[in-house]
Parts: C-alpha cells; sequence; structure tokens
C-alpha cells in the first residue's frame, strides 16, 4: 500500500499555495515518490462569509489583524518574494477573497473524476495569478474548472445542487478539528504523522521517510549465530574451538 498524504488547505491561504509547491518539491526528491498518494482535503478559514462574498484582500488582512492597510500590502509584497523564489506567479494588488464552500464541493468532485490536483491548482492560479477576481461569481469557478479539465455542464450541476459533496467537505472540516488542526496548511502522512504550516521542503522530506520507514520496520535483532548466506554455512570448527 502507498503512503497516504492528505492536505488540508482553504484556496484563501497564500501559505497554502507555497506549501503545496514546497511539498511537491520534497515528493520529487523523494526515492519512493511513485508509492505516495496525495488527497487534498477541505478547511475553510472563514465558513461565516456569505456564498457570494468578495472583498479586497488588503483590507480584509488590515481589519483582521488590525494593522494598516499599507503593513497589510507589505506583508502581501513579503509572500509574493517567496512565491517568486519557487517559480510562483503571486499577484499583491487587486486580488479577493470570500467564502470558498463551493470551490471545497467541487474539488471533491475534481477528486471522484480524477482532477483533483488540476482543479487545486488551477484555483490557485485563478486566485492569486489571474488579474480577474475569483470568489463570488459561479460563473468565474465554471471557467476555472473547465481550465482543469472538468466538463462545465457538470460542474454547472454540483455548483446549482447545494448539497452536492456537501457532505465530504464536513466531514474533512470534522476530522481536522478532531486532530487538533487550527490552521492550513495542514499536513498529515498515513494518519500518524503531522506538518503544520508551509514548511521547507526538507521538513516533509522527513515526513515522507520517516512514514516509509514505518511501512516497512527495520528487524530488531537478538543475538547472531551459525547460519548459511550465498556464500556458503558457517564451517564448525573440528577442535571445538570458537
Amino acid at each position: 500500500m502507498p503512503v497516504q498524504v492528505e492536505i488540508w488547505t482553504d484556496i484563501n491561504c497564500p501559505f497554502c499555495y507555497l506549501g503545496k509547491r514546497r511539498f511537491e518539491q520534497a515528493l520529487a526528491d523523494f526515492e519512493h515518490r511513485d508509492q505516495v498518494q496525495v488527497v487534498h482535503r477541505s478547511f475553510e478559514l472563514d465558513p461565516t462569509l456569505p456564498v457570494e462574498h468578495s472583498g479586497p484582500v488588503i483590507a480584509h488582512i488590515a481589519e483582521k489583524y488590525g494593522i494598516s492597510e499599507a503593513q497589510a500590502a507589505a506583508n502581501e509584497r513579503g509572500i509574493a518574494a517567496q512565491a517568486r523564489e519557487l517559480g510562483l506567479p503571486y499577484r499583491t494588488e487587486g486580488r479577493d477573497f470570500g467564502n470558498s464552500f463551493d470551490m471545497h464541493r467541487l474539488l471533491h468532485y475534481a477528486l471522484a473524476e480524477g482532477r483533483q490536483e488540476q482543479l487545486l491548482d488551477a484555483l490557485y492560479e485563478g486566485n492569486f495569478a489571474d488579474e480577474a477576481p475569483l470568489f463570488g461569481d459561479p460563473e468565474r469557478l465554471v471557467e476555472v474548472a473547465s481550465r482543469a479539465g472538468l466538463d462545465p455542464v457538470a460542474v454547472r450541476a454540483v455548483l446549482d445542487d447545494p448539497e452536492a459533496y456537501a457532505e465530504a467537505v464536513r466531514a474533512d472540516e470534522e476530522t481536522a478539528a478532531r486532530m487538533g488542526a487550527r490552521g492550513v496548511p495542514f499536513f498529515v502522512f498515513d494518519r500518524t504523522y503531522g506538518v503544520s504550516g508551509a514548511q521547507p521542503p526538507e521538513v516533509f522530506g522527513q515526513a515522507l521517510a520517516r512514514a516509509w520507514a514505518d511501512r516497512e520496520p527495520a528487524v530488531q535483532m537478538f543475538g547472531a549465530g551459525d547460519a548459511c548466506g550465498p556464500d556458503g554455512c558457517a564451517v564448525p570448527d573440528p577442535a571445538g574451538r570458537d
């Protein structure tokens, strides 16, 4: 069985965007990467927002953390610098934020279609790189999902049914709460080891190695005696000497 890595994220979260790339860098260097299964789980940073909400990020950050908009803009530029180091585009002005529940429902639909990774990348691109706002517009979600290779008619059907995949989203969030996750990104390896935040690739590499080692535990030896091997068998001393 492969190592399973579950990643709780929210599209609003810039560190989820960075953390995904850093994890991918670690996975690319992992010897057993073909034996790792990645599943993206749902986590809403602000589930109280109306579905149709869309607001400017800078003003939201300033209000949430009690800082000036100039400070919030500086924070955004700092995150953009980290993104550039990872080869990721990041717009520091004009982005919006909003309710992400429908996006998470679509990610579960995409998982069933075998396109979850592609949709998550498209949503991140839509939020952090595109000029057009992402939140509060179902047709914008249809356009982004189509970019990920999903059928636009089927995507509209999911969006038009508020209960489609809703229980899957809620189940992910309940699991995260039981595990003690209070923020994202939150990575869980085989439901045994957790990594919180957009850590360096080395940290993810250590977690992958540890999870893999647990699947093939080393045998603890208790003494050694005469045995046979590829080069033959141990030959007893005829004089009875050691």
